[in-house]
């Protein structure tokens, strides 16, 4: 599957630090942004979360810092699966400055689907799955 681009937003001046670039904390927030993108392409949207009483939670997630965004820059991310399991998926965000197409950091995180009533993990429904399968980078037998 093609990277698709989960987020697109500005860097404000009031997210940036002492030293003039953005924040670590806004990067976090705006891979988050990505991350419900994604999710609901595969079939995690919100409307299916309430009803379904799953959720999904961060266990593992790495950044890289490339590049400094500053103040005004247009910021793009663009996402893409790379492991299905039967609890948890493994994705990546790449965020480029959309100007200039240079990468500014990039993040692989590995989340769980959770039953919030038992707080605990529980397998992907079957159509949620079968959503997910069609987006992995190179589709293999988890």
């Amino acid at each position: 599957m093609e990277q698709e681009a989960t987020y697109r937003g500005t860097v404000y001046p009031w997210q940036c630090d002492h030293v003039g670039h953005m924040n670590i904390m806004w990067y976090v927030g705006k891979f988050d942004e990505a991350n419900w993108n994604l999710f609901a392409r595969l079939g995690l949207t919100p409307s299916y979360l309430r009803s379904s009483g799953r959720g999904m939670a961060a266990v593992q997630q790495n950044i890289t810092y490339e590049r400094e965004l500053l103040a005004g820059d247009i910021v793009e991310i663009r996402s893409r699966l790379l492991e299905l399991r039967e609890k948890s998926i493994r994705f990546r965000h790449d965020m480029t400055n959309a100007e200039t197409g240079e990468v500014a950091a990039f993040c692989e995180i590995t989340g769980v689907h959770m039953d919030r009533g038992l707080r605990k993990s529980t397998p992907f429904a079957d159509t949620i799955r079968d959503t997910a399968m069609r987006h992995l980078i190179e589709p293999a037998e988890v």
